[in-house]
């Protein structure tokens, strides 16, 4: 796939024009990154915009004891490293690669200029912003007023609305994430995402389809969610 086109899935991309892109392509380096590998690290001097051309990264933080919470998995399209690029301070967050990873990357100088040449992707960056702002305080509010039973389903519900496909009986998730990623990702064990979605299929909310997961209820789903 060309650079351009890779660009053109982003949603801060999607709208430029071609020319637009082809000089955002040129500014491009193409990194790899191992499983397990660190890409950045919190406090990290923010210098680089990252595009994941192919692969996940999760976005975490540790806490003393060492537990991971897990603020988001990134996929082939989206981004990180915006914050730092735009404010100059150092890093928010730990981002690591759950698979062999394909990054492209943008040096901080380079987006700066190119963003004061093209001010309708800085409109489009700063809408993507708001969004990642919203999702962060609905993780927020999950965390702190449901139980882990709700926040299981509120975090399906989330990956069905950004990546889902509707299929007939339901939404289909066509990767499902792991006990151990759902877990970083709502705040609890891995054995307690076990049961909660164990008990998610037993009432008849969710089913394993291969590698993939359908919500077989939206509504019912998104009712317990907000419970």
């Amino acid at each position: 796939m060309q650079v351009t086109d890779r660009l053109r899935q982003i949603p801060i991309f999607s709208s430029l024009t071609e020319q637009h892109l082809v000089d955002l392509a040129k500014l491009l380096h193409e990194a790899q990154y191992a499983k397990g590998s660190t890409i950045i690290s919190v406090d990290d001097p923010g210098t680089q915009f990252f595009v994941v051309a192919k692969g996940k990264v999760k976005v975490v933080l540790f806490s003393a004891e060492g537990r991971e919470v897990i603020f988001s998995l990134l996929k082939d399209g989206d981004f990180f490293g915006e914050m730092s690029l735009l404010d100059g301070k150092p890093r928010s967050a730990n981002v690591i690669a759950q698979g062999d990873v394909s990054l492209l990357t943008l040096e901080r100088s380079d987006f700066i200029s190119w963003l004061e040449r093209h001010p309708s992707a800085f409109m489009l960056l700063m809408a993507e912003l708001c969004r990642r702002l919203r999702d962060a305080d609905e993780q927020i509010g999950s965390l702190a007023l449901l139980d882990v039973y709700g926040r299981v389903a509120r975090r399906l519900l989330d990956l069905a609305r950004k990546e889902g496909a509707r299929v007939p009986g339901g939404i289909l998730i066509a990767e499902r994430p792991s006990q151990v990623e759902l877990a970083g990702l709502v705040g609890a064990s891995r054995e307690t995402v076990a049961r909660a979605m164990s008990e998610l299929q037993r009432r008849g909310f969710i089913h394993k389809r291969g590698r993939g997961l359908l919500l077989l209820g939206g509504k019912d789903l998104k009712a317990e969610g907000m419970g």
